[in-house]
């Protein structure tokens, strides 16, 4: 039995899993890696390649990854990840896993909707966007059935839009984006010192924390009028959350539905879906495979 390898490189582990081309898990890997290590995450991916090899009883017939930064317009590398991961930028995969075939290579937030439209909460739409709430923002969008990739690449990175022209700039130079509104890496600051995470600061919210509810709302407002903004622009049918502030469960879900409910135009009486991301950790993972699947199964004459 043939299946595929999909590989979800983090900041600080790898997301590994084997699945067959129906999308039925055979193994799933999570390893972490010394991030000031030169190329300790290089070699622990070799390592669970070999691994998930060795154990299978068929034979690997794809192999893809997913990772921070932009793609390269090859596909067979990161071509732009500046500060962190260094030996990621033009790093080839094919070569260094000495695979017979290409492993197509795509960024992270990029893979994860593709997961997610394969075996979660996307499945069945043509056109949806999701977010993934966390240190940052990541974003990825499917527009007409089709991954949004963009010129260069930068397509999907919803996370730095600007919702306030006079606010600090995030890592990308954006003023007052949906980053630095909801992101856990300007929660100190939103909280005046307070709350060094987002869990904190929601857990406070729900114990009835007058100054708590008035920073996590104001948060929850900027995303509503973010995905309404996006409504405007790409005319999604759903928006899927994840990440782990997505783990906020009710406390995120009901007022963003109540938030989006009151700034989103309507047009003939639709309103957009917001679901939860159904595959946790994993869809990178899922996406890359399903990705090296679909890339093969196009260049097939």
């Amino acid at each position: 039995m043939s299946y595929a390898i999909g590989i979800d490189l983090g900041g600080s582990s790898v997301k590994t899993v084997a699945v067959t081309p129906e999308g039925r898990t055979l193994a799933e890997a999570v390893a972490t890696f010394d991030a000031g290590a030169p190329l300790d995450w290089a070699q622990k991916i070799r390592a669970v390649v070999e691994e998930i090899q060795t154990r299978q009883s068929g034979s690997v017939s794809h192999i893809g990854l997913a990772a921070p930064g932009l793609a390269a317009k090859d596909g067979r590398s990161i071509g732009h990840m500046p500060g962190r991961l260094q030996g990621l930028e033009g790093l080839d995969w094919s070569s260094f896993l000495k695979t017979p075939g290409p492993v197509p290579v795509l960024n992270d937030a990029h893979a994860a909707l593709l997961g997610e439209a394969w075996l979660g909460a996307a499945q069945g739409f043509q056109n949806v966007i999701m977010l993934t709430l966390g240190t940052g923002v990541g974003g990825a969008a499917i527009v007409d059935g089709r991954l949004l990739r963009g010129h260069i690449g930068r397509a999907g990175h919803l996370g730095h839009i600007s919702l306030d022209i006079d606010g600090p700039p995030d890592v990308c130079g954006m003023p007052g984006s949906l980053e630095v509104m909801i992101g856990n890496c300007t929660i100190a600051g939103r909280s005046h010192g307070r709350f060094q995470t987002t869990h904190a600061l929601v857990a406070a919210h729900l114990a009835g924390e007058a100054e708590a509810s008035e920073v996590w709302l104001r948060s929850v407002r900027a995303l509503a009028c973010a995905v309404g903004s996006f409504a405007n622009v790409l005319d999604p049918e759903a928006v899927i959350i994840g990440g782990g502030i997505a783990r906020s469960g009710k406390a995120l879900f009901e007022p963003l539905c109540q938030l989006v409910s009151e700034v989103e135009w309507k047009s003939a009486g639709y309103q957009v879906k917001i679901l939860p991301a159904a595959l946790g950790e994993f869809a990178g993972a899922f996406g890359a495979a399903s990705n090296a699947q679909k890339l093969s199964a196009n260049s097939e004459p």
